[in-house]
């Protein structure tokens, strides 16, 4: 591992671990859920509030920090920590997922990826070496290779084209990387929904050698069951001893099929996303604030919810501020989501340790099949 950063499994149930990521700016306990600070912040929310939910380490985003304010500003006013205002650990993610979904916006070649900015249309080049550049400048604790992340479906052609170009990025990444004291950089596998490819990938990033390890070109169409069908096996062509993180995935379901699975780190706009249109997210499962049954409802969103939203709102009153556009309704639901993805992560490290991982899955189904209850 690089200097100052550990991994140290602390108890298994199945192929599900938990244990703690040692960095210098702290721990980050496994299995985690990484909330999404796209352009540092985690919309609707002070970090402090973040903090608050449980959270140990946040994702930031290499494209969207580039364009704007500039990687070479924040680097200037302080780096990233400080820029946003957060002392934990920060993960930045490649751009290589981003510049895929620009389409005719971008020009793939053996360097790099040409592309134009969907702000303002300027011109611009991220290569393996270029992104290494700016997740510096950010001062991420744990940087991501470059990669080709490929849309599903596609033909095994072009699910190896990408992964094997990947793999040559991988390398130009590490190299790239150089020795940093106290910044880990993370190899990212690729191969689709196929296994001779994933292992592949998986030999080749070995090969090279990485402080941790993603899985990454899942949730990019392929849907839930294929997705569990990589995820039986491709964590176990991964080391052990190192950290495997599940890239852009978040749905609470998928969470705990992926943590069954071997997955110790995983991030997701989700909870976020849905605070601001309205939608929370409770043991029992979605819940629609814009829906009219919620207008005379004295109760809180999620009984027993140690959140704000819960402990002094009603759902009539949530139901009030999202149906009138108040900024108060995406910050109280956004709040609780990421609160209720904090206490999902604890219960499944509480499970893991205690060896009745089964037992709190079975529960966590049967909650979601009860549905949202209608007031007595």
């Amino acid at each position: 591992m690089a200097t100052g950063f550990g991994f140290t499994v602390s108890a298994q149930d199945g192929a599900a671990r938990t244990g703690v990521i040692q960095t210098p700016r702290g721990a980050i306990r496994t299995p985690a859920f990484m909330p999404v600070g796209t352009a540092a912040t985690v919309k609707a929310m002070l970090p402090e509030s973040v903090a608050a939910t449980g959270a140990d380490i946040l994702l930031g985003n290499t494209y969207h920090l580039m364009l704007r304010p500039g990687a070479e500003r924040v680097a200037a006013l302080g780096g990233l920590h400080r820029f946003m205002n957060w002392s934990k650990p920060i993960l930045t993610d490649s751009g290589g997922f981003q510049v895929m979904s620009l389409g005719p916006l971008r020009k793939l070649t053996e360097e790099g990826v040409k592309f134009s900015s969907h702000l303002d249309g300027s011109k611009h080049m991220l290569s393996p070496e270029r992104s290494m550049e700016i997740q510096k400048l950010l001062g991420s604790d744990i940087v991501m290779c470059f990669d080709e992340c490929p849309a599903l479906p596609a033909t095994d052609a072009e699910v190896a084209r990408a992964m094997r170009l990947s793999m040559r990025w991988a390398q130009r990444s590490r190299d790239a990387f150089g020795d940093r004291p106290g910044h880990a950089l993370f190899g990212i596998m690729q191969g689709g929904v196929t296994p001779e490819l994933r292992e592949e990938s998986a030999e080749a990033l070995k090969a090279i050698g990485f402080d941790g390890y993603a899985v990454g070109g899942l949730a990019v169409g392929e849907g839930q069951e294929a997705m569990f069908g990589v995820l039986d096996y491709a964590p176990g062509f991964l080391p052990e001893d190192k950290p495997r993180y599940l890239m852009g995935v978040g749905k609470p379901d998928d969470i705990v099929g992926a943590v069954e699975r071997g997955i110790d780190m995983m991030d997701c706009v989700l909870p976020s996303r849905s605070g601001r249109t309205g939608q929370a997210w409770t043991a029992r499962g979605q819940v629609n604030l814009r829906n009219a049954r919620h207008k005379d409802d004295p109760r809180p969103l999620e009984e027993g919810c140690q959140c704000p939203a819960c402990r002094s709102y009603s759902r009539a009153y949530l139901h009030h501020v999202v149906k009138a556009d108040e900024i108060i309704g995406s910050m109280l639901l956004t709040w609780h989501n990421l609160h209720y993805y904090q206490v999902l992560m604890q219960g499944l490290r509480d499970a893991i340790a205690a060896g009745r991982l089964s037992a709190f899955v079975a529960g966590f189904h049967a909650k979601r099949a009860e549905g949202d209850v209608e007031p007595v």
